[in-house]
């Protein structure tokens, strides 16, 4: 079985509907930021630090390429890994959704949040979560398989959405069969 791959910017809901996707279907789950953190033992937000963002995206890659040489895996990529050639031709291997959420809305979740380093970064971070849209819409829409609004939907709703399109990729059974 391929992987199930969410991507899509920071805060569009993709390891909390991952985690629940995979729980639900007994699927493993792996998150790449959260084992970048594991193996160097520090957060995404210290790496940036320490090693500016082409040393993250650096080892973004080698766990985007060893998450996709697994089978059967919900996975959850950073919001930047989409930037790289080498991550998208990795990423398309599996079945890819795309979270869509639109800058405002996540702006209204994300302006408390300190753990996101290219906001804490940023002079203006409201403009530069617009712009980061603006950039890489384009190349989530570009690798997807489906793509789920959630901008104003539920988690339930949302979950429904990719069950939905999942059945009909073939991934789960109908209920009814």
């Amino acid at each position: 079985m391929r992987n199930i791959v969410f991507i899509g910017l920071m805060g569009a809901g993709k390891t909390t509907v991952g985690k629940r996707l995979a729980k639900r279907h007994g699927l493993p789950f792996l998150d790449t930021d959260q084992e970048i953190e594991q193996r160097c033992g520090a957060t995404v937000a210290t790496i940036f630090d320490l090693e500016g963002e082409q040393g993250f995206r650096r080892r973004e890659t080698k766990v985007i390429s060893e998450a996709m040489a697994l089978a059967g895996h919900v996975v959850t990529t950073g919001g930047g890994a989409i930037l790289s050639e080498e991550n998208r031709r990795a990423i398309r291997q599996g079945f890819v959704i795309y979270l869509d959420a639109q800058p405002q809305h996540l702006w209204a979740r994300l302006r408390q949040d300190t753990s996101r380093p290219l906001l804490q970064q940023a002079s203006d971070p409201r403009a530069t979560l617009e712009e980061l849209y603006r950039q890489r819409d384009p190349l989530y829409r570009s690798v997807a398989d489906l793509i789920v609004p959630t901008t104003r939907a539920s988690v339930s709703v949302v979950m429904r959405a990719i069950e939905q399109g999942l059945t009909d990729a073939g991934f789960f059974q109908h209920e009814n069969a």
